[in-house]
């Protein structure tokens, strides 16, 4: 089957559609139409299904999800007499073999139209069932007052009467019994003969009471004893039965009391419909529905009903969970295959359960390779670390796959409290985050959760989330911070800093919000934004300096983030922004880190020589902070070497400290050697600006000159100069 063919209706035109429904309904029409009492043709009962099918096809795509048409669907095969169990297994096995195939995915991924698909499969059994069930209730009702009729006449035409009774108990579908008030049986017709096993004698002559059940609930006694003695007329429970060979008969029992011509109770009669195939394909459908399917386990839909029940358990009570995520699955499915990662897990899956055998704890799966174990008692904390520390120890002996021998590692956080005043999804979130706290520390281990450290956590999320919004309302802005030649105080130029005016957390300062940009991509629109922002300011500070004036343009310097130098459009666009505000080249110096750059090969470095040929300064920022030396600068299209703070921070009182001073000189020689500026950062005092100015800097920026501020703090401080 090519793509196209299995493409979901929003992608094929109504013919296709339709087309596609037909197979579909000449597939299910074919595999339920032998077990089917009608008196249609197999094409006429095709047509019949048609209508059907395209209500699940709708299902399947609806939004919002809504499985009740399939429920409809269920209830119309009853109605179109496919009321033999084979039909509706029949019938869910075509739904899941080709109603995805045939109309789905759609909108939706591969994996979401499976579960619609698994959900409308359930609805449509559920609907089956109630509809069957219904019909019989129906059928039962009606032989009831064929019954209570036939009693009546018999009392007039004995014979008549009895001929009647005998053709409706006798070849009744459903079980019919007849017992005295003593609960005697009296009577049995062949059916619930043989779903009591086909021994006659082992039903005929028993007491009604010998049939009790330990599922049996009170009330169903309760009401029999009313019936009995006449005080109600009939009543209907769900019950089991015992059969012969020991197994267990679940019907639908309706029971109602035969009055003679006076009223006086004189019978009970019982009306039974096997339901026991029913009542195991729902407990089947259950289990499916909250259990993992590779591994066995619960899976989050269980999971979480156990984890609401442990923190609504009342006063006193309290739990632990420890959530699990693999140290490096990822690359053992890279590697291995996904195969081999199955096995991996369903290893992994025996290994967690035979950690967690306590009364009060299980183990589950909530997807992937995340995995959860839950513990209740009152020294929940105790617990919760034995049973973290019996999970890694399980985990670190070696298995073997593909041929290798593997030692698994994982990381754990754990939430541990009382119970009550947490939701489930708020605990698992917690031990989520706490989980990633254990994977940063190095992993194969456990972190207990912290609520401060949840809330950094939560904090950071948030302004993940809010980025991409904020960047599109203008919440940004940039700041300014001048950049002084040493050599005569004049302002060099400024360094563009850009900040984030939050609507809730106040003004934030890049360190708290461009590593998130870097994590999801944003820094490249951002950095381009602050480009922009920042080559349109120095073109204005031009213009405010006079067109007659010969000076060349204050530098503007822009940081540079490594996702940025690896945009293929870095050097198109930096050409764009420059052409359009008119600004030389030279005038913009773009800043990358240290460890962005040392290291780096010829393809990542091409982009910045093509910028440093045109003019544009690259400076190399928190020089000295990593593991390169000058050496390797002379492979680098660098003109400019930012020191790093650390370097000068001795300097700030007389006298400097003589080691930070020798390693300043030897660095600023070495970088003139090499036809390097060097610029200062972190100037705080007059001592330090005047020592690094005999030591032979070139620039410097700091909190001695000026703080960051608006643009027209640095024009002011560049006129104050002229002056």
């Amino acid at each position: 089957m090519t793509p196209s063919q299995a493409a979901g209706p929003e992608a094929v035109g109504p013919d296709d559609l339709q087309d596609r429904l037909s197979r579909f309904a000449t597939i299910w029409s074919r595999a339920i139409f032998p077990v089917t009492a009608t008196s249609l043709t197999r094409p006429e009962f095709e047509e019949h299904l048609l209508p059907l099918a395209r209500q699940l096809a709708e299902a399947l795509h609806t939004r919002p999800f809504d499985p009740a048409a399939a429920q409809r669907v269920g209830g119309a095969l009853v109605g179109a007499h496919c009321t033999d169990p084979d039909a509706l297994s029949r019938t869910l096995g075509v739904v899941d073999a080709y109603l995805v195939l045939y109309c789905g995915p759609g909108r939706e991924s591969a994996e979401d139209s499976r579960a619609r698909c698994a959900r409308l499969q359930h609805a449509l059994a559920a609907g089956f069932a109630l509809a069957l069930r219904e019909r019989t209730l129906a059928e039962q009702e009606a032989i009831a007052r064929s019954a209570l009729a036939a009693r009546s006449v018999a009392m007039e035409a004995l014979h008549a009467t009895e001929t009647r009774f005998r053709a409706v108990f006798e070849d009744a579908a459903i079980g019919i019994g007849i017992a005295d008030l003593d609960g005697n049986v009296l009577e049995v017709n062949d059916t619930l003969t043989r779903m009591f096993g086909g021994l006659e004698h082992h039903v005929r002559g028993r007491k009604v009471n010998e049939w009790a059940h330990p599922e049996d609930r009170p009330l169903t006694w309760n009401m029999y004893d009313e019936l009995v003695r006449g005080e109600r007329d009939h009543y209907r429970v769900e019950k089991p039965f015992y059969r012969n060979d020991g197994t267990v008969l679940w019907t639908n029992l309706t029971v109602s009391l035969l009055r003679d011509a006076d009223g006086v109770p004189q019978y009970q009669l019982a009306l039974m419909e096997d339901t026991t195939e029913r009542r195991l394909l729902n407990l089947r459908l259950r289990y499916e529905a909250t259990h993992d399917a590779l591994t066995g386990l619960p899976n989050r839909t269980l999971f979480f009903e156990r984890l609401g029940k442990a923190l609504a358990a009342g006063e006193g009570a309290r739990f632990g969970l420890c959530y699990l995520d693999l140290d490096g699955f990822k690359a053992i499915n890279d590697s291995l295959g996904h195969s081999a990662g199955d096995r991996l897990l369903v290893e992994v899956a025996d290994r967690l359960q035979s950690c967690a055998t306590a009364p009060g704890e299980m183990v589950a799966r909530l997807g992937g390779d995340e995995f959860v174990a839950l513990t209740t008692g009152r020294e929940t904390q105790r617990e919760a670390s034995e049973l973290a520390a019996r999970i890694l120890s399980a985990l670190a002996v070696p298995l073997t796959l593909e041929g290798r021998e593997i030692i698994v590692r994982g990381s754990i956080g754990i939430v541990e409290g009382p119970a009550g005043g947490r939701t489930s999804a708020e605990v698992l979130r917690s031990a989520d985050i706490t989980m990633y706290r254990a994977k940063s520390a190095g992993g194969n281990r456990f972190e207990f959760s912290d609520p401060e450290a949840d809330a950094r956590a939560i904090t950071r999320h948030g302004l993940t989330t809010a980025l991409p919004a904020a960047l599109e309302r203008g919440e940004f802005f940039i700041e300014y911070q001048p950049l002084v030649r040493l050599g005569d105080g004049r302002v060099h130029g400024a360094e563009a800093l850009v900040r984030w005016s939050h609507p809730q957390h106040g003004v934030l300062g890049p360190d708290h919000f461009i590593p998130l940009a870097e994590h999801t991509g944003l820094i490249v629109p951002l950095g381009r934004w602050v480009l922009q922002e920042a080559v349109r300011q120095a073109r204005s500070w031009h213009e405010q300096a006079g067109a007659g004036d010969s000076a060349p343009p204050l530098r503007i310097n822009v940081n540079l983030s490594p996702a940025q130098l690896h945009h293929p459009g870095l050097v198109a666009d930096t050409v764009d922004v420059l052409e359009r505000s008119g600004l030389p080249p030279g005038a913009l110096c773009l800043e990358l880190t240290e460890s962005a750059l040392i290291g780096a090969d010829e393809d990542l470095l091409k982009p910045l020589r093509q910028l440093a040929e045109m003019g544009v300064g690259i400076a190399l920022d928190d020089f000295g902070t990593g593991y390169s030396n000058l050496a390797n600068l002379r492979r680098l299209p660098v003109s400019v070497l930012k020191l790093d703070r650390s370097f000068t921070q001795g300097m700030q009182q007389h006298p400097a400290d003589p080691v930070d001073r020798k390693i300043v000189e030897g660095i600023v020689s070495l970088a003139h050697s090499l036809e390097l500026a060097v610029t200062v950062e972190g100037v705080e005092t007059g001592a330090q600006a005047e020592q690094l100015r005999e030591l032979g800097c070139d620039t410097a920026q700091g909190w001695y000159y000026a703080r960051p501020g608006p643009p027209d703090c640095l024009h002011r401080l560049s006129l104050a100069d002229a002056v």
